[in-house]
């Protein structure tokens, strides 16, 4: 939701099955009682979804997070040895005020709000996940980005100490993403910094994640320490291990299938393993927003 006053949550005043009727909830900024003292603002985002939402259990308990293991539940078995306190972000390449920034101080002043947004795996299965969070151009615009910037780079934490998975080569560690600089800037992208009302989990990503709702899931990178702007394209992690399978710009699209299977369909986490799938969305059901973007583009070229 919107930002809280006197360190409260929606956690803490809301139980979560009542979260989970949210669009009943009235909108606008409730009273505690006590004092006069102003409570949460429900700041109702425009671009969510109205669909149902998943359980807790489920967005917390089946993760891809390989920087803790391979298999759906290591995630949630092993991130509770990172330490997210304190974190701060590195932001370099063309920007006007590089520098190393506290989490505390890049959020202070963010307009954080509720993102309701649909999430697609590149494995064919979704959720629908409250997100809480900022849109990355706010923090872009408050660096300065210089005119010769095209692309946005990132990258996750590398600590193997806490972060048992980077203790095996499955991947190139750290991780990397990236976006095109029209793509960051988009209101659609937004950092996280919660979900359900909560701080982020370390298995989904904590204390600072990207989200991008109409591109796989992959590409939205989690427990962020840098951020690069550059004229070149940069290097992605999946794009890097195989190329044949995982584009730069891994926008979902039902019509361009994995080499190893079908996008066309896709299941939804909580319907049970016997569960009917769903005709997956261009876009991921978010391409009256972002299909301008790629006006002229060969998707499938440009997978």
């Amino acid at each position: 939701m919107g930002r809280t006053r006197a360190g409260l949550t929606w956690a803490d005043v809301t139980p979560e099955a009542v979260y989970l009727n949210r669009r009943q909830m009235m909108t606008g900024v409730l009273a505690l009682g006590a004092g006069g003292i102003a409570g949460p603002t429900l700041a109702a985002s425009g671009f969510s979804t109205d669909e149902a939402v998943n359980s807790f259990e489920d967005v917390t308990t089946y993760n891809n997070f390989y920087e803790f293991g391979t298999g759906k539940d290591d995630p949630a078995r092993y991130a509770d040895a990172l330490t997210t306190d304190p974190w701060s972000i590195e932001i370099d390449g063309l920007v006007d005020r590089p520098g190393t920034y506290g989490l505390e101080d890049i959020v202070a002043g963010m307009d954080v709000e509720e993102r309701i947004y649909r999430l697609r795996c590149v494995e064919g299965w979704s959720m629908v996940v409250p997100w809480e969070g900022f849109e990355l151009n706010a923090l872009l615009n408050r660096v300065g980005v210089q005119p010769s910037a095209k692309y946005v780079a990132f990258e996750t934490l590398l600590r193997p100490s806490e972060m048992r998975g980077q203790q095996y080569g499955v991947l190139e560690w750290p991780y990397r993403e990236g976006l095109r600089l029209d793509e960051a800037m988009h209101p659609l992208t937004i950092l996280a910094t919660g979900l359900y009302g909560k701080p982020l989990p370390n298995q989904n990503g904590a204390p600072i994640r990207l989200v991008v709702p109409w591109k796989y899931g992959f590409k939205s990178i989690k427990s962020i320490t840098k951020i690069t702007l550059t004229e070149d394209q940069p290097a992605t992690s999946w794009n890097m291990v195989l190329p044949r399978e995982y584009g730069f710009f891994s926008n979902v699209n039902p019509e361009v299938d994995h080499p190893r299977w079908s996008q066309a369909t896709e299941r939804r986490i909580g319907g049970g393993l016997f569960a009917k799938r769903q005709d997956t969305l261009m876009f991921n059901g978010y391409a009256e927003e972002v299909a301008s973007l790629y006006g002229g583009m060969d998707l499938v070229k440009n997978f």
